[in-house]
């Protein structure tokens, strides 16, 4: 199955959590926003100065030439003007500050000339309605400012401050039960035995599922007892919203993942066209999903970033996101076969003349953490492409846009 037909089988398969809860605004930030934020007010809420310096009547402004003009109030943010503004007068006015009833236009202090008597003489040829924000004219009233189904961000709690919010009510955190499988796997901090590697894949999964914003269930190493597997796999899905393995799904006798959720639920997805990571199991426990990885560390960080995110998204009510690659020239030769989805380490660098370019990790090995810590993303070569040589462009994506 290609990866595209596997993201658009999460889509359609997962759905959202259904609970929901109400947070203060310090606690929102990664959060899913379950409603709405509806603008009760407009923003900004009053025409404001943009700029320190003095607000005229726009009907009173210098058409040809420099025009004098007595000062009669003084408005700082915070306050407000004593009294509408009256023909040929200004305000001397400071950012943020209302704008007095009347004015419509303030000139930029900087180019204003003060007289020694006080008056100020204001140029010619300033548009009306210069340096002055308008009431709603960033949000208006009865709007919504934030839709439902976004991962919210600093950016977006700030505008909800700004509206008058205090809190938001959010989606629950998807639960997520992650598992390693095999019985060359060791504990970190145990003896290992002499044929055992320490177990590094569920620690760096349950560090993305964090980074996603999901409460996550550490569930240890599910050795490779066929009989032992599917109660695990039962019991985990009863109380989590997905079950995350990784290692047990390729097709050797010791593999028994892909058995045991065919014992006790459905299975839907089985092996993609995507290098590193081809052995990928997709399926159904107990009404929870279940997605099992490969064990090499790289195929699993690869297929935790296009099939595991997506999916968690959905689960999340989050609405899609899709990385955007940045285009960058390749200064490397590799080839490949074609309908298979190929995603290359590489570090970025700037070429002679200035421009990006990705350089490939020298091996390719699956198993190769070196090849993750050392670069800094990967360039995706999609199905058709069969080589890639030296100048041409391809597609970069940072580790940076593929983890958050």
């Amino acid at each position: 199955m290609s990866v595209d037909e596997a993201v658009a089988m999460i889509a359609v398969r997962i759905a959202p959590v259904a609970d929901t809860q109400v947070v203060p605004l310090a606690e929102a930030d990664g959060r899913v926003l379950a409603e709405p934020l509806i603008a009760r007010s407009p923003l900004p809420r009053f025409a404001n100065s943009a700029v320190d310096g003095y607000a005229v009547r726009s009907v009173d402004l210098p058409s040809a030439a420099e025009a004098t003009f007595a000062v009669v109030d003084r408005v700082a943010a915070g306050a407000s003007a004593h009294a509408p503004l009256t023909e040929r007068a200004a305000v001397r006015i400071f950012t943020g500050a209302p704008v007095p009833q009347g004015a419509d236009t303030v000139f930029m202090q900087e180019d204003v000339c003060v007289l020694p008597d006080g008056q100020v003489v204001l140029p010619h040829g300033l548009p009306a309605g210069a340096n002055v924000r308008l009431s709603g004219e960033d949000i208006a009233v009865g709007t919504a400012a934030l839709p439902p189904g976004r991962r919210l961000r600093p950016q977006d709690i700030a505008l909800a401050a700004a509206l008058g919010a205090t809190e938001l009510k959010v989606r629950r955190r998807p639960r997520v039960a992650v598992f390693s499988t095999g019985d060359e796997l060791a504990l970190p901090g145990t003896a290992p035995g002499a044929a055992q590697l320490f177990d590094s894949n569920r620690v760096m999964l349950l560090a993305m599922l964090r980074r996603l914003g999901c409460e996550v269930s550490d569930l240890g190493i599910l050795r490779d007892e066929a009989a032992s597997l599917g109660p695990a796999l039962r019991a985990a899905a009863r109380g989590h919203d997905l079950v995350l393995t990784s290692g047990g799904v390729s097709t050797g006798d010791e593999d028994h993942v892909k058995a045991a959720v065919e014992g006790i639920g459905s299975l839907v997805l089985w092996r993609m066209a995507i290098k590193p990571g081809r052995p990928v199991a997709m399926g159904v426990i107990e009404g929870a999903p279940f997605i099992g990885l490969p064990g090499n560390p790289a195929a699993s960080f690869v297929t935790f970033v296009y099939v595991v995110r997506p999916a968690i998204l959905a689960l999340a009510g989050a609405a899609p996101e899709t990385p955007v690659p940045m285009m960058v020239r390749a200064a490397f030769s590799y080839a490949k076969k074609s309908g298979r989805r190929e995603y290359v380490r590489a570090s970025l660098a700037h070429g002679a003349d200035g421009a990006f370019e990705a350089t490939k990790f020298p091996r390719d090995g699956a198993g190769m953490l070196s090849s993750l810590v050392e670069t800094s993303g990967m360039v995706e070569l999609p199905e058709q492409v069969t080589s890639v040589a030296p100048g041409q462009i391809v597609a970069f994506f940072p580790y940076t846009s593929l983890l958050a």
